[in-house]
């Protein structure tokens, strides 16, 4: 991990950030809804990021070349479909960013954040199952990682509905 940024999200121009990562884990509805509500109330933004995994070696070429179209074309049809939500749920005017990023999503996740110095919070929720909280929750805030990432990690736990999320938030 690089040196990170200082953050920004105080001074003039800038804006503070809640991360989440798109994906389509049941979890995700928590962080979503968790970091919308926080970011709405602080008058601070929702940065939506979705992260493509390259093919793995071994797939047909004219698969791994059309992939990143159909990517594209899978993040945008993500995030509308998010934004649309945000709308039902009552966050129609908070400002969101959508970023798209290829490659591991721990380490895509680093980049974004290093790049902008106003991301200021990690937003991700913990799944449920007896397999673990998830990849991101155990790769970024319980590996090696957690003591030296460049900004707090918020985890939402994925049993939470809206209603106890709206108490904590």
């Amino acid at each position: 991990m690089a040196d990170p940024k200082k953050r920004q999200v105080f001074k003039k121009g800038h804006h503070r950030k809640f991360l989440v990562v798109i994906d389509d884990s049941p979890e995700f509805e928590q962080a979503l809804y968790f970091a919308a509500r926080v970011a709405n109330r602080t008058g601070g933004r929702l940065a939506m990021l979705y992260v493509n995994q390259p093919m793995q070696a071994g797939r047909w070429l004219s698969f791994e070349v059309s992939q990143p179209v159909e990517t594209e074309g899978q993040a945008d049809a993500a995030f509308e479909d998010i934004r649309e939500h945000l709308v039902e749920l009552g966050f129609d005017t908070l400002k969101t960013e959508a970023i798209v990023r290829s490659g591991d999503p721990a380490e895509e996740i680093v980049k974004v954040i290093e790049r902008d110095e106003d991301i200021a919070i990690l937003v991700l929720g913990a799944g449920t199952s007896s397999e673990g909280p998830g990849p991101l929750v155990s790769s970024l805030a319980m590996g090696s990682r957690a003591g030296r990432f460049p900004i707090p990690i918020y985890i939402v736990p994925g049993t939470l509905t809206h209603d106890e999320i709206a108490a904590l938030a």
